[in-house]
């Protein structure tokens, strides 16, 4: 059933409905945010508070929509809770595989930060419009609008967005050496298949978040996350930043020269990991994500 139709939309409708619409309204958040991490941070709250609503009996007739209005909303209010709305920030060892044959950085730049110079009025026309393709009568339902104030606000973002010099973007800050020694241990203990070292690694009270998926907390909830790994064959790590942010970038283990698959994020506390943020099943996250490997 088409997510637009008219229906009794419950909660086991909104978890029907998230493979299709998650990657849609996660472009969405990632552009009115300017990062892909923090446009899945919006999206999780979205989807949190949906869920509420629908627990709490109400009526949905178009889900898309509605869906759309809280994830607009979600946005704003982030951007007047802090008031900023111009500054938002198997066995294969390392020596045996060379590293020149990985990709270096994402072929895209700053794909998101210019939405940035818009005001949150602007960037949601311009996204909605140009990005996801919705009629103007469409974004004006989906963000309380009229359609002349859409239109208005599409005018007046796409002159702004022609007027940015990209390559003037701020880039990503660069990560120090200790940050760099860590990852590169974490991915070179991954790669070894070394998971206890990977266990000793972690604080005692870790978190992790397989996004999408589940959350851990502590060290012997999280420990079970490396044992899963230990499963699957299809992952290569090395070390990175996305975003500026420390992370382990992974790639196909049997095409290493092909795309990014996906990334995780890394934060250490001195020697021990502090959070993991694993985006294995929510790789549509990588889709307009500022990456390098180093």
């Amino acid at each position: 059933m088409s997510t637009n139709e008219k229906m009794n939309f419950d909660l086991a409708g909104l978890e029907a409905a998230l493979p299709t619409l998650r990657p849609e309204l996660h472009r969405y958040c990632a552009r009115m945010m300017g990062s892909v991490v923090d446009g899945e941070d919006i999206l999780q709250d979205t989807l949190l508070k949906a869920s509420h609503a629908l627990s709490d009996g109400i009526v949905v007739d178009q889900p898309r929509a509605w869906l759309f209005r809280i994830a607009h909303n979600t946005a704003l209010n982030h951007f007047r809770s802090t008031k900023k709305e111009m500054e938002m920030k198997n066995e294969i060892s390392l020596e045996a595989l060379s590293f020149d044959e990985f990709p270096r950085q994402s072929t895209v730049t700053d794909t998101l930060r210019p939405f940035l110079q818009l005001t949150p009025k602007q960037r949601s026309t311009v996204i909605l419009r140009d990005v996801l393709g919705y009629s103007a009568a469409e974004v004006s339902k989906l963000t309380d609008s009229s359609v002349e104030s859409v239109k208005s606000a599409l005018h007046r973002g796409r002159n702004i967005l022609k007027e940015i010099d990209q390559d003037a973007a701020s880039k990503a800050s660069p990560l120090d050496k200790h940050q760099k020694d860590q990852l590169s241990l974490y991915a070179k203990l991954f790669n070894a298949h070394d998971f206890d070292k990977l266990r000793d690694m972690l604080s005692a009270e870790v978190r992790l978040q397989l996004v999408s998926r589940t959350n851990l907390n502590g060290k012997k909830e999280v420990s079970s996350y490396f044992g899963n790994y230990q499963k699957a064959d299809d992952w290569i790590m090395t070390p990175g930043h996305v975003e500026g942010k420390p992370a382990i970038l992974v790639f196909d283990r049997t095409d290493p020269a092909g795309p990014l698959s996906y990334f995780v994020l890394v934060n250490f506390d001195t020697e021990k990991v502090l959070t993991i943020r694993d985006f294995r099943y929510a790789r549509y996250a990588i889709q307009d994500a500022q990456w390098e490997r180093f």
